[in-house]
């Protein structure tokens, strides 16, 4: 479990540090450079997925919370919701006139959705911690950067209804995958 938490944490702190502690964050890139300092964040996120996956495979699941019955059926629901927001976020789209930070809340979604599903300990250490990252980044960042500026372009409808598809068919990818890299079927478990 302590792989697990340390995955969670150093993922929350390197992507925290430009909103909460922007100048510490300018002082390491100012000691070692842009570039420099870009690989190590990048080094240190590859380090906590890597925590984070180990610490998921080796951690036994204990019983915490039980979750309701119709909790993993609403995730797959929301599951939807959540790919199609983490990948409109890079590009241009009406959903960006409505929600100041589409990944950080399609990653809140993830979280939730999982939490209802699942109530064992290492789901609420990754899906709880991680939603709770999501959720104070939102703050911070919305506080760093200030009033909201809604993006004046917008897509396309025909753009629109291709991230919707896009996102239907990660969903779909995602969905068949899910016993590969999650280790858990999501149709025929318990």
């Amino acid at each position: 479990m302590s792989y697990l938490v340390a995955g969670v944490l150093l993922w929350s702190i390197v992507h925290l540090m430009k909103s909460i502690t922007p100048g510490l964050r300018a002082s390491i890139q100012g000691a070692i450079g842009e570039g420099p300092h870009k690989g190590l964040a990048a080094l240190l996120l590859l380090a906590s997925i890597g925590l984070m996956i180990y610490g998921w495979r080796t951690t036994p699941p204990e019983f915490v919370y039980d979750p309701p019955g119709w909790g993993r059926h609403l995730n797959m629901l929301l599951m939807i919701f959540a790919i199609y927001l983490i990948g409109v976020a890079q590009g241009k789209s009406r959903v960006k006139q409505w929600i100041r930070h589409p990944m950080l809340t399609g990653v809140v979604i993830w979280a939730i959705g999982h939490l209802l599903a699942n109530g064992d300990n290492k789901s609420l250490v990754l899906f709880g911690g991680l939603g709770l990252w999501a959720l104070i980044s939102i703050i911070t960042v919305s506080r760093h950067e200030g009033a909201w500026v809604k993006p004046s372009e917008v897509a396309t409808p025909g753009r629109e209804i291709l991230s919707i598809v896009i996102a239907l068919i990660l969903y779909a990818i995602l969905f068949a995958a899910h016993p590969y890299f999650a280790g858990v079927p999501l149709v025929g478990a318990t």
